[in-house]
């Protein structure tokens, strides 16, 4: 999966011609910031909690340090709180229990804290009440899924792969040649492991699910037998079948308030083909939609978003997003990306801790499953999500490198900007649009830098800015990430 993925990031393709023109800066720039055009409300940062909650689930530690912004001393030094708001659930597929002489099929390629435990283990009774269903199940990701709830978080279900019982093959991994691997008469029956999850999880852990996805990049023909984890194709027929039993499912245990989500397709344009090959009775019980940056700088995000947001009227997230850059720049660059040209309205990191360094914030060993080493992404990360808050309004900046957040309660405004030269710049916010801009004592605007080439400045605070009347210049260090917050702004 990281293999794959780090591919696909790599070979993006051409995003919008000329319009990537506006995305890197390479020399000393104006970022002109527009109020009177806006992007809709945040509602927040977020992560799935597996595969790496399964390991770390009882860690309050790791719990404060993503879910929330104190300051956590991990190893010896003090890290600052993520702040993310968004848990994001993974239900299992698999179990070791004999169902009438029938048994899960292994791929011989997952590992086993990627094997996540269902919790309908018997295909013969579909009492949750019952033995078939076995609740104890899965209890680290679960302990850290409460954990973010009482840090606040809300929450989405989501599942890799229905029960492998409802695959052909009986492996949760996927079909031999990629293909679609959930039976047909089983369609009703993944949308019912997913609904009663939802049920019980509201009813028996103080866990309301917002939303619950079905998929989990679906379209995509990776998912095989010998795969390295969890996963299902089922092509966009087949999950239109899928879709109008979940909200069956749903409404019959009176969660007629829980809005589906769908279809976590791998990247944008997967997303756009899918979206268009639904009818409007299907379109009709999804919320929102979910999709994966997996294209990195590629892909036409702005005509996912016209068909999502401007022509479909739904919500929109980037429900999971990764890279192999351990600097952050990478995270940086793409998620300046989102904000200028997908607009979502949540975005999510799919792995905070994972085997691969270069994935995490912070790593682990896969083969003693103890945590090791914080990568600089875990301070760039921070430089957008302890500052752009939900509530806040996204506002345009006319650029694919710098972002701009409102917050009308407390008068602030928050800028982020990247550098992504190999040469300091220096960037020139204007702000003259807004009607007053006033700043701290003086004009002060503090602001927080990260150096991603390491041994510089790592969510360093930094009292060194000020306005020039309703302009504020800014020098970059190649490579590099910068906060701003500029207090008494009104549009």
């Amino acid at each position: 999966m990281i293999r794959r993925r780090s591919l696909l990031a790599a070979a993006g393709g051409t995003f919008l011609g000329s319009a990537l023109a506006t995305g890197t800066a390479l020399a000393d720039a104006t970022i002109a910031v527009n109020p009177a055009t806006t992007y809709g409300t945040w509602e927040g940062w977020g992560t799935s909690l597996a595969w790496w909650a399964n390991v770390f689930g009882a860690r309050d530690d790791f719990a404060d340090l993503f879910f929330t912004t104190k300051s956590v001393t991990y190893n010896g030094r003090s890290l600052p709180g993520l702040g993310l708001n968004i848990a994001r659930y993974n239900l299992g597929a698999c179990s070791w229990n004999s169902v009438g002489g029938e048994t899960m099929v292994e791929s011989p390629n997952i590992p086993g804290f990627k094997q996540i435990e269902g919790f309908w283990q018997d295909w013969n009774n579909e009492d949750p009440a019952s033995s078939a269903w076995k609740w104890t199940a899965d209890a680290n990701q679960r302990a850290m899924l409460v954990k973010a709830v009482q840090r606040g978080a809300v929450t989405e279900l989501f599942a890799n792969s229905p029960m492998w019982w409802m695959c052909g093959n009986h492996n949760p991994s996927g079909a031999a040649g990629g293909g679609n691997n959930l039976q047909t008469w089983n369609h009703r029956q993944h949308a019912s492991h997913l609904a009663a999850t939802a049920r019980y999880a509201r009813d028996n852990w103080g866990v309301h699910f917002a939303t619950v996805d079905p998929f989990n990049e679906p379209a995509s023909t990776w998912w095989t037998a010998t795969g390295t984890q969890e996963g299902c194709h089922m092509d966009p027929a087949v999950q239109a079948a899928v879709l109008p039993h979940l909200r069956g499912e749903l409404d019959k245990r009176g969660l007629t308030n829980v809005r589906i989500a769908a279809s976590d397709e791998t990247n944008y344009d997967t997303a756009r083909s899918t979206w268009a090959s639904f009818d409007a009775s299907t379109k009709s019980l999804v919320s929102q939609v979910n999709v994966h940056g997996y294209q990195g700088s590629g892909g036409r995000r702005d005509l996912l978003y016209t068909d999502v947001v401007t022509t479909s009227r739904k919500k929109l997230w980037n429900s999971e997003t990764g890279d192999s850059d351990g600097t952050g720049l990478t995270l940086a660059s793409n998620l300046c990306y989102d904000f200028r040209w997908l607009h979502p309205t949540a975005w999510c990191y799919w792995q905070v801790m994972d085997p691969s360094p270069g994935w995490a914030m912070i790593a682990y060993d896969p083969n003693t499953l103890q945590p090791t080493t914080v990568q600089t992404k875990h301070y760039v990360l921070a430089q957008f999500s302890r500052h752009i808050r939900p509530g806040m309004t996204i506002l345009d900046t006319g650029v694919g490198y710098a972002v701009a957040a409102y917050d009308a309660q407390s008068r602030r405004l928050v800028l982020v900007a990247v550098n992504t030269a190999t040469t300091p710049q220096t960037l020139t916010f204007d702000l003259s649009r807004f009607t007053t801009v006033a700043g701290g004592t003086s004009g002060l605007v503090p602001r927080w830098n990260t150096v991603t080439t390491g041994g510089g400045d790592l969510y360093t605070p930094r009292s060194d800015i000020r306005l020039n009347g309703k302009s504020v210049t800014v020098p970059f260090a190649a490579k590099s990430v910068q906060t701003l917050h500029i207090d008494n702004v009104t549009p």
